[in-house]
């Protein structure tokens, strides 16, 4: 990245962006924002719509029975991953009581994109009008907690002064709306749990707080359990390539398998346990999923925000929605765990406490 010093750029950017950044002690979280398309789209409405594509029947209520998912929102023509992300990102830029051109590093971080290239970044940009350093973090259902932290290192080497991390999922355009036979329908049932949605995040120097803690793990010779083969090079063309594919149920023993051991170190490095944390968000696929979670790792089902049976499984904006869901509710000083689950395989750690921006 490019130091910004002198009369360099052009007239419409700001001192901000155009003079190196100190470096601060502590970064933090100081605005947040969601977004989520105007369609509700029930399990009910889906199903029928998926079993009439082949002659067969599925049991009644299927979808709803097996994942808990009751609703989720699908994004409308003309609605792109930018669109949602640039959403979010107006509300989150409002809440910090900042502008589109006090951002000098924007990272677009999501497993959705709206073209192979340009990175979608400068599509967001180009919508909010901003002139930062702009460009994607991808990393499946990670994406989001992977970019806070870029965004946070880069702040923390003097990159920076205010980040502005982005996530726009339109994960329901690779579901298998017409399945051809059952068979199809069952290879892709893990795409009928999502939904799309948009989160943001600003990130700029605190006096104390802030984010205090990252961990991952990675499991990555279990990365072809799931996922959307198209768009690269092994795949390159072929709508068959689009649509989800992967066995749920492996994924999820790939996951218990990983156990809690990021987790466990998180809370022992820390010297915490979960009457510490004011909340707990974690990524949710479906509600067996986050109840397997909870007994796995003994955080109290109070503390965890549940959206996967209005939203169903978001992507990397699952904990985006959720933090700026209960953000609000929150004091100066309440610590929160985010606990990210990815395909390829990841699992992250970010404790986070909440405290005022230094400016």
């Amino acid at each position: 990245m490019h130091e910004h010093t002198g009369e360099t750029g052009g007239p419409s950017m700001r001192m901000s962006a155009r003079i190196p950044a100190r470096t601060p002690a502590r970064t933090g979280i100081t605005g947040v924002g969601s977004s989520l398309p105007e369609e509700v789209v029930t399990s009910e409405r889906l199903q029928r719509e998926v079993a009439g594509s082949f002659a067969g029947s599925l049991p009644p209520r299927l979808l709803r029975q097996a994942t808990g998912i009751a609703t989720r929102r699908m994004a409308g023509e003309g609605v792109y991953a930018s669109t949602l992300a640039a959403a979010a990102a107006r509300k989150a830029l409002a809440a910090a009581r900042l502008e589109a051109l006090d951002i000098d590093l924007l990272l677009f971080a999501s497993a959705t994109r709206d073209v192979a290239e340009p990175a979608t970044a400068h599509i967001v940009q180009a919508e909010l009008g901003s002139r930062a350093h702009a460009l994607d973090v991808t990393n499946a259902c990670n994406s989001f907690v992977n970019g806070i932290d870029v965004a946070r290192s880069m702040l923390l080497a003097g990159r920076a002064r205010r980040a502005l991390v982005v996530t726009g999922e339109t994960p329901s355009r690779a579901m298998r709306r017409e399945p051809a036979g059952f068979a199809e329908f069952r290879s892709g049932f893990a795409g009928y749990t999502f939904g799309d949605a948009g989160a943001a995040v600003v990130l700029e120097a605190v006096d104390r707080g802030g984010i205090l803690d990252v961990d991952c793990e990675t499991y990555s010779e279990h990365w072809d359990v799931g996922g959307i083969p198209g768009g690269g090079s092994r795949f390159p063309r072929g709508d068959d390539h689009t649509y989800f594919r992967g066995d749920g149920h492996e994924l999820r023993g790939v996951f218990e398998k990983a156990g809690t051991a990021v987790i466990d170190r998180t809370l022992h490095r820390t010297g915490t346990t979960w009457d510490d944390y004011a909340r707990v968000l974690v990524h949710q696929v479906t509600v067996p999923y986050v109840e397997r979670f909870a007994e796995l790792t003994g955080v109290p089902s109070e503390k965890l925000v549940l959206t996967v049976p209005e939203l169903g499984n978001i992507a990397s904006a699952t904990i985006g929605v959720q933090l700026d869901r209960v953000h609000d509710e929150l004091e100066q000083g309440d610590r929160v765990m985010l606990v990210g689950l990815g395909g390829g395989i990841s699992i992250m750690t970010m404790v986070w406490e909440k405290s005022e921006a230094t400016r």
